[in-house]
């Protein structure tokens, strides 16, 4: 049993590093035979190993030393390539700030192309130019939202652009185009394009959107002298013909078009304007008509005094001068009575309709007055309801307000000048009435002496 035991423990012990050379053992001697077995073939294949090794030492060596050679060579050459990266680094940092530096300039450079592309770009859009030669601004519109750095051909595209534009706005160019016409109709016409100022299609201004590339015919035209000139600008063919220019390149012709006519003005006075243009005209043919009387009448007159030994009932010096004749009889003092009565009853024939052309003189302005009231109180209502916001809302009590007191004052002024005028004319054949029967009752005075 102990035996068994030892054996045990033995090849435990043993057996491990012989474990391929033997098998199990049976008795001790047997343990011991195969421990000699293992002992002796570990030997052989130890100096087998050390045989092997030792035939290759030179060659290791050989190997060794080139080793050691090639690790001197390649820390040679790492402590160069050390010093040529720290040189490159050193010759990088220096490249790196002359790269922003000039990256800096050249980026404000193309920071200003772009803004001038954008910029010349909203010009050709807006530009009368573009009708005839459309997507001029497609490339400049590209480059001001490109984030690279433009090449040179897109440079020149900008300078062409830009040059081309200066030129075209010193022409008067004659081409075919379509223009849309008031009622909405797109026609073929003939087109007048003044530099980049104005454009106009037989006599006729028109309006171009950039939105859509169309050339809109105005609704509303200005005056006929300025139709006028675009229609005999577009039929010359050499010489000088005037022309009216819009240099705001439509803003002004907007504003003109958007002006009010007369007939607008008139009906900003309302009601009470048209009042005081009536009255006005009234005034104005009552006038008239006493102009036209008194020149026959002072005809008629001029015409008595030639011939004042036949006196006519037909003018007023006539029937003055046939109360002498009716009244020979009586003494001076009677016949200057019935002289004086006979030209007190021609005076109000010859002053007729005076009172009513004053009266119209006078009243014409009081209702311009009156118009500027009813005008001012609707303007402070509507400041009252809706606050002084939005002008519009108070442009109409405005504009009746200015509009009756113009009224009122051109109706004033004419008729006072027609008053004078009228009464100037009456005075004047009633001065000659008074003459003409100081002379009658001198010459009746001296047959009686």
């Amino acid at each position: 049993m102990i035996q068994s035991k030892f054996i045990a423990v033995v090849t435990v012990l043993v057996g491990l590093s012989f474990t391929p050379l033997m098998s199990s053992a049976d008795s001790l001697d047997d343990l011991l035979k195969q421990v000699k077995q293992s002992k002796v073939a570990e030997e052989k294949s130890n100096k087998a190993r050390e045989a092997e090794f030792f035939k290759d030492k030179k060659r290791q060596k050989k190997l060794l030393s080139n080793a050691k050679a090639q690790l001197k060579a390649e820390k040679k050459r790492g402590d160069k390539l050390k010093k040529a990266f720290d040189d490159n680094e050193v010759n990088l940092a220096k490249m790196e700030e002359t790269l922003e530096r000039r990256q800096g300039n050249l980026g404000e450079l193309f920071g200003v192309v772009r803004q001038v592309s954008g910029d010349v770009a909203g010009i050709l859009e807006d530009s009368l130019v573009s009708v005839q030669y459309p997507n001029r601004a497609v490339e400049l519109v590209r480059l001001s939202n490109e984030k690279k750095l433009p090449s040179i051909p897109e440079l020149e595209e900008v300078w062409y652009q830009m040059q081309h534009e200066m030129t075209e706005s010193g022409k008067i160019v004659n081409y075919q185009g379509k223009v849309v016409s008031v009622d909405g109709t797109e026609k073929d016409a003939e087109i007048l394009r003044v530099g980049v100022f104005n454009v106009t299609s037989s006599g006729k201004f028109l309006r171009y959107l950039p939105e859509t590339g169309q050339l809109i015919e105005l609704p509303r035209q200005p005056e006929e002298r300025f139709s006028r000139m675009a229609a005999n600008l577009q039929t010359s063919s050499s010489g000088l013909t005037a022309m009216s220019v819009d240099p705001s390149r439509g803003s002004i012709l907007a504003l003109l078009v958007q002006a009010p006519t007369l007939e607008e003005r008139i009906q900003q006075g309302k009601e009470v304007g048209y009042i005081i243009i009536g009255l006005a005209l009234f005034g104005f043919l009552v006038a008239l008509i006493r102009l036209l009387v008194l020149f026959v009448v002072s005809l008629k007159v001029k015409s008595q005094l030639k011939n004042a030994d036949k006196p006519k009932k037909s003018n007023p010096l006539g029937r003055v001068l046939s109360v002498l004749g009716e009244n020979e009889e009586f003494d001076v003092e009677v016949l200057e009575r019935k002289i004086d009565e006979a030209i007190i009853r021609e005076v109000p024939r010859l002053q007729s309709g005076l009172s009513i052309i004053k009266i119209l003189a006078v009243t014409a302005p009081l209702l311009g007055l009156l118009g500027t009231v009813t005008g001012m109180i609707q303007t402070f209502q509507s400041i009252t309801l809706f606050g002084t916001g939005d002008p519009k809302l108070m442009a109409g009590g405005i504009s009746q307000a200015l509009m009756t007191t113009v009224l009122g004052l051109i109706a004033a002024i004419p008729l006072t000048f027609l008053h004078s005028i009228v009464s100037g004319r009456s005075k004047a054949v009633v001065q000659v009435l008074e003459e003409q029967s100081a002379g009658i009752i001198a010459r009746h005075a001296e047959k009686k002496s």
